[in-house]
């Protein structure tokens, strides 16, 4: 029997023969094909083009690739080393600008270098070795952080409710359960019987291509909506709570997720349903005060008017605004759920706590 989408690891890494393998998400969901990438520029475009996507997955990929990077260097000279690893780093950080984890991943194995180099007893080797540990904990800390996010988000609604999602904060956003969907999949192993409504998101379709796959292979009851038909679900009262995944999060609680996350949570304030954003706290950047410091990716003009048809759906010279982004304010949000327990507002202070028992 063939395997299910749930049976490969989204991003892992092939230690034998020094590769970053990921399921080429762009193929998705006619062909599952893997991708066993090696060259920095490899993983470099892998990131933009979203063949691998998802804020946790995207870190996780990072902290893999700046290790690959150098992982093979031919050098003893600790100087060369720390060169050589900074280039890459800086190189797959201009991969995406939005999505915060990929400079949080690579933040924490940059730590690595500089306290590990600061010992004159510290080879490369060591370093390589060190480098190496710390992808594979950022990538198994991923799957705990996942679910403790799902068991939070949880306690938030009762068996047999209806939630809507957008875009794809799944399984293949992340190692395993996503953050978004982790209440979906922890609800099934429950039994909670839980109706689910997916947004297809344009312009990329990551709802229709990504989350209704992953969710129907699971084998739960998904219904597929396009985006100007969430209005009318919530109107009918199909729709309980709605979760949200986030490239980053500010200090206030504004959240940029997926293009028309924002139009969702607008809708959903007027029916006076719960949206929630499911956050790890690596996705939340206290240095920034509000949404509108958010970096927005704007990506380009053909994934809106002519990419996924066959013939050209808009006319030619046609002006298009494709930013990849939204940022939701934080009065649309009703909470944000992280690993460590659910943030209220006002999240200056709430968010403030969490960092603040986190540290202590």
């Amino acid at each position: 029997m063939a395997k299910t989408i749930l049976e490969y690891d989204t991003v892992s890494l092939d230690e034998e023969n020094g590769a970053l393998v990921i399921i080429d998400q762009t193929q998705l969901p006619g062909k599952i094909e893997l991708l066993s990438l090696t060259d920095i520029e490899d993983i470099w475009e892998a990131i933009y083009l979203l063949k691998v996507r998802g804020a946790p997955a995207i870190g996780v990929t990072a902290a893999i690739g700046v290790y690959l990077a150098v992982k093979d260097l031919k050098t003893n000279d600790m100087m060369e080393f720390r060169a050589a690893f900074q280039r890459a780093k800086e190189y797959l950080a201009t991969s995406r600008p939005t999505a915060v984890n990929l400079f949080w991943a690579l933040e924490r194995m940059a730590s690595v270098v500089e306290e590990s180099t600061a010992s004159p007893d510290c080879r490369v080797e060591d370093v390589k070795e060190l480098l190496l540990k710390e992808a594979q904990r950022i990538r198994e800390e991923d799957i705990d952080v996942c679910r403790r996010i799902g068991e939070n988000a949880l306690t938030l609604v009762k068996p047999g409710d209806g939630l809507l999602t957008h875009c794809n904060a799944g399984k293949l956003a992340a190692v395993k359960y996503g953050t978004a969907t982790a209440p979906m999949y922890l609800g099934q192993e429950k039994g909670y019987g839980f109706r689910l409504f997916v947004d297809e998101t344009r312009p990329l379709l990551q709802g229709a291509r990504l989350t209704a796959f992953e969710l129907q292979e699971a084998g739960m009851d998904v219904t597929l909506i396009c985006d100007n038909m969430s209005g009318a679900v919530m109107k009918k009262g199909w729709v309980d709570a709605i979760f949200v995944g986030c490239d980053r999060v500010a200090a206030n609680g504004d959240a940029a997720n997926k293009i028309g996350t924002s139009v969702v949570a607008a809708v959903a304030k007027y029916y006076g349903i719960p949206l929630y954003v499911c956050a790890p706290t690596s996705t939340i950047d206290m240095s920034l005060p509000a949404g509108d410091a958010i970096p927005i990716e704007e990506r380009s003009a053909e994934e809106v008017t002519e990419m996924w048809y066959e013939n050209r759906m808009a006319p030619e010279g046609v002006k298009v605004f494709n930013p990849c982004f939204d940022v939701t304010d934080h009065e649309l949000i009703a909470g944000i759920v992280t690993e460590y327990g659910i943030a209220w507002p006002p999240y200056e202070e709430s968010l403030k706590k969490i960092f603040g028992n986190i540290n202590n």
